[in-house]
């Protein structure tokens, strides 16, 4: 006798404190089982649950299963019987293609296994993927849907989405609420929103849904560098009046660099615009912030990351330069924040040669 079927399984990829959060997170409404690299972390997971690395003092629910095989992960949502199979992807934006790779992999082998075996999208269960990395891929520049489509080629039957917005995983792993926003890829993927809303959403968390990938990919970059700047201006004590306006004017460096690659403005004043860099510009727990305050407090770089703090906004400032030169698109703050981070600027002339810009309209 088969077993009974169920609606949705969920699998996250990556057992940091964002997917080690959501898993938790979905663990109330879906079998959810977590894929971590680090064989110590799976223990840890099935048999304390908990992740004493990434979210120290945070009882994980007993109901999650960890795994160290990426493989089975994946096997996990779409196995006989399942439904709908939701993957999230809580992997950086440098090791996206390697996992949707490995994904289009096994999903190959499934393809071509023995049919009362086999089960791809192609077959029964209905398979969404969605990741949550916030940058651009350092050496070409490329928003994260393009480094995941590229990858997903050979399966255009994935629905796909991006779930991004104001969120701590220390919060979430709380079980404190938070909203997000999911964008799909269009019409064709409207089937991503209803999985991840019944994963997801009525839990401590509601998910708003969006069309605008651009603009939320766009919006997560570009909020972590202006995150390093608001630090950076706090750290020399300058104020609460300068971050206000570093966070007014980088709201409308997001918005011009958005516009220039195919996002929405409305985007840009909701949860994965504005609330995000609210809370990542303001928040005690923001990485990117305290590399900013580090900085501006006269510690160096290389001594910041040496202590294994980790932040985006270091890691893709670059490659938000390079697009804004490459779309003419004027980008004043993230440019500043380059040459504190890269090119030896010290942070008391980044901040004169801001204030020194010549006059302009504010709407310009």
């Amino acid at each position: 006798m088969s077993a009974p079927a169920q609606r949705i399984r969920v699998a996250v990829l990556g057992a940091g404190s964002w997917g080690t959060a959501l898993a938790a997170l979905a663990c109330s409404q879906a079998d959810t089982l977590i894929w971590a690299r680090d064989p110590a972390v799976v223990h840890e997971l099935n048999r304390q649950h908990s992740n004493t690395r990434y979210l120290p003092d945070i009882a994980l629910p007993a109901t999650l299963r960890a795994t160290p095989t990426l493989q089975e992960a994946i096997e996990h949502v779409c196995a006989d019987g399942v439904e709908h199979g939701l993957v999230i992807l809580g992997v950086p934006v440098a090791g996206l293609h390697d996992a949707c790779t490995q994904i289009a992999a096994t999903l190959d082998r499934h393809r071509d296994a023995p049919c009362e075996t086999r089960c791809d999208a192609r077959c029964e269960t209905r398979i969404t993927i969605v990741w949550t990395c916030k940058g651009f891929q350092h050496e070409t520049g490329l928003l994260p849907h393009q480094i995941a489509q590229n990858a997903l080629s050979a399966w255009p039957e994935l629905n796909l989405g991006v779930l991004s917005g104001p969120s701590f995983a220390h919060e979430v792993a709380q079980g404190l609420p938070v909203a997000l926003t999911l964008a799909t890829l269009g019409p064709r993927h409207e089937n991503a929103a209803a999985d991840v809303l019944a994963a997801l959403h009525g839990t401590n968390a509601r998910i708003y849904t969006s069309t605008d990938v651009i603009g939320v990919e766009v919006g997560g970059a570009l909020k972590n560098i202006m995150a390093i700047a608001c630090g950076i201006s706090d750290g020399l004590g300058l104020g609460t009046n300068a971050r206000a306006a570093l966070i007014t004017r980088g709201l409308a460096e997001m918005q011009r660099l958005g516009l220039a690659l195919g996002g929405q403005a409305e985007t840009f004043a909701g949860l994965a615009g504005l609330g995000d860099l609210v809370l990542t510009a303001t928040g005690a727990l923001s990485r990117n912030r305290q590399v900013g305050l580090a900085i501006g407090e006269g510690q160096a770089l290389e001594q910041i990351l040496a202590g294994g703090v980790t932040a985006e906004g270091v890691r893709c400032a670059r490659a938000a330069r390079d697009l804004g030169r490459l779309h003419n698109v004027d980008l004043p703050i993230t440019a500043a924040v380059c040459g504190v981070l890269f090119d030896g600027l010290a942070p008391r002339e980044a901040v004169s040669s801001l204030l020194a810009r010549e006059a302009r309209a504010e709407a310009a």
